[in-house]
């Protein structure tokens, strides 16, 4: 099983296997079928009163990360993630987050390795996207 993320303004790629929406909600300006998803999972996202109170600020991202992980830990969604990931050669998490580094899609992304998932880490893509 292979995990990697990637913004989901970057044009959908072949190498990217199973395509998952990660975020709780739609990110703006894509439509269903330039995303080309293969599902999307808003349970897998941080709970709405987490992402309210981090804001995307940096500064709280590590207080941020631990709170996500001990939801993850808690959440049956994460446990069908990895299952998932038994099923597809790649599962690509797609996420709307300006910042491609701070965001929940990294911690996702090592929350599952932590579990013994393999993860491909990409530089961030000169994609050239609005979002």
């Amino acid at each position: 099983m292979s995990f990697a993320v990637k913004r989901i303004y970057a044009a959908p790629e072949a190498s990217d296997g199973f395509r998952m929406l990660v975020d709780r909600l739609w990110p703006r300006g894509v439509s269903k079928e330039r995303a080309e998803l293969d599902q999307w999972n808003r349970d897998i996202a941080p709970s709405p009163e987490l992402r309210t109170e981090w804001h995307h600020d940096p500064a709280r991202f590590d207080e941020f990360a631990a709170r996500y992980r001990r939801e993850l830990d808690e959440n049956p969604a994460a446990a069908a993630l990895i299952a998932l990931g038994t099923e597809h050669d790649r599962v690509t998490l797609l996420f709307g987050a300006r910042d491609e580094q701070v965001n929940h899609a990294t911690v996702l992304l090592d929350w599952l390795a932590g579990r013994g998932a393999s993860i491909e880490r990409t530089p961030p893509a000169a994609s050239g996207a609005v979002g």
